[in-house]
């Protein structure tokens, strides 16, 4: 029996949740249902919900791979990464974050996740990026989804709104069945 090699999934969000808050509960807990469901993540490699994810996936017995920066100084990743990828400047890490993932999360976040968003969003449309999932956990996104879909000709079938961590392992199992 050939052995198959577990999915990668990007988890973007903010960097300024702290251990103490609601968002890195949050984020600890995805980290925990991916890492429970078979799945390894790559995020940005910092702290907050990047921090969170990590632990939370380590956990579970799966694995980080936390994608740094030169940009920004000579910090390493958090102390939850199993694998760091340095990257000269910010389009380098953007690129190799979504490059590295076979599905997105997208968790509430500031103009970096956007960013994160956006792009994966758009590569799609254009197909530079084969299609998959883009799981916005919570409605924090919600609005600019919605901003976009009435201003553009794109379908947007690519998103999935979820609440639950139940569905966020659901929609990437029946996304991955095929392709296992």
């Amino acid at each position: 029996m050939m052995d198959v090699i577990p999915k990668t999934i990007a988890v973007f969000g903010a960097s300024e949740p702290t251990a103490d808050s609601q968002p890195y509960l949050l984020a600890y807990q995805l980290g925990q249902a991916l890492g429970a469901g078979g799945y390894n993540i790559v995020n940005g490699g910092y702290k907050g919900t990047m921090a969170a994810s990590a632990r939370g996936v380590r956990d579970a017995g799966g694995l980080s791979t936390g994608v740094t920066c030169d940009a920004f100084g000579p910090s390493g990743p958090n102390p939850w990464i199993d694998k760091e990828i340095r990257t000269k400047d910010l389009t380098q890490r953007l690129n190799t974050l979504i490059r590295l993932a076979d599905a997105y999360i997208i968790l509430p976040g500031s103009t970096g996740t956007l960013l994160e968003l956006v792009t994966c969003w758009e590569l799609m449309n254009k197909k530079f990026l084969s299609d998959a999932p883009l799981i916005c956990l919570g409605a924090f996104w919600k609005p600019v989804y919605e901003t976009i879909i009435k201003t553009r000709q794109t379908d947007g079938h690519q998103f999935h709104f979820v609440d639950s961590l139940d569905d966020v392992v659901s929609i990437l199992n029946e996304f991955f069945a095929d392709k296992m």
